[in-house]
């Protein structure tokens, strides 16, 4: 079970790294403008704000990385608030912004935080 959670921590984790070069460096350019369905115009006035949600992503990639390099309880500690934390963001993302969130975000982490429950 660990090998599993380890596995879908690191899908997690890179996803989110994923969102970061989305948000923080492709916002404006044509594949992140076909990404999010914006207009440049929408884009350049929201770009600040992307690079925020960007840079937000990076800590949660950040503390899903760490939490597979460290051991003890400690590596469950932040595991389980990791991914909780990417649980939560991605049902109010699919609350407020698209549906497909719920999918992309909190699904795989609802699969994660599952698994590492169960290795426990």
């Amino acid at each position: 079970m660990t090998l599993a959670a380890h596995v879908v921590i690191a899908l997690v984790s890179a996803a989110h790294v994923w969102f970061l070069v989305l948000e923080m460096f492709l916002w404006r350019k044509p594949f992140g403008l076909r990404t999010f369905g914006q207009s440049q115009e929408k884009a350049d006035a929201s770009a600040t704000l992307a690079a925020n949600q960007g840079l937000y992503n990076g800590f949660l990639a950040a503390g899903l990385a760490w939490s597979l390099v460290t051991s003890g309880p400690e590596a469950f500690a932040f595991q389980v608030f990791f991914l909780g934390c990417v649980v939560v963001a991605g049902v109010y993302g699919a609350a407020t912004v698209s549906p497909r969130i719920f999918f992309l975000q909190a699904l795989p982490a609802i699969v994660g935080l599952g698994l590492v429950l169960a290795g426990r």
